[in-house]
């Protein structure tokens, strides 16, 4: 039996290239995937993380069930969980495979810099 989290309502959940070292380590496979993380709203996030421990124990995998941007379902599988406390309620962290077409990267870049690149010429007019 496939075990699952399902999200019920709500947008379509937002991945996040993963940086840290240590889940960089979790994309061997064979599939050409990223490792992506996701954070949710819960009620119930100590339990959600407790039902991947359990399957992942007894070394079933699990898989987020979601609608994507489209509203088809689409699927994910969770390789690691946690889940934090906020002043807003519960989050669930996971940490996912997802492929790349599912994933938006946005480049941090600011665009004040540029701009200030862009006028250094105009301070040394003076100078002439």
């Amino acid at each position: 039996m496939e075990d699952k989290i399902t999200i019920i309502e709500g947008p379509t959940p937002i991945f996040e290239p993963v940086q840290d070292g240590w889940a960089l380590g979790l994309n061997e496979t064979r599939q050409f995937s990223v490792t992506a993380l996701t954070r949710l709203r819960t009620l119930n996030g100590p339990a959600l993380v407790e039902r991947c421990y359990r399957s992942w124990k007894q070394n079933q995998p699990i898989n987020l069930h979601y609608r994507d941007e489209a509203g088809l379902e689409a699927t994910a599988p969770i390789l690691a969980a946690r889940a934090v406390e906020t002043d807003d309620g519960q989050i669930l962290l996971l940490w996912l495979h997802v492929e790349r077409d599912d994933m938006e990267l946005e480049i941090g870049a600011d665009d004040e810099d540029d701009d200030d690149d862009d006028n250094d010429d105009d301070e040394y007019e003076d100078d002439l």
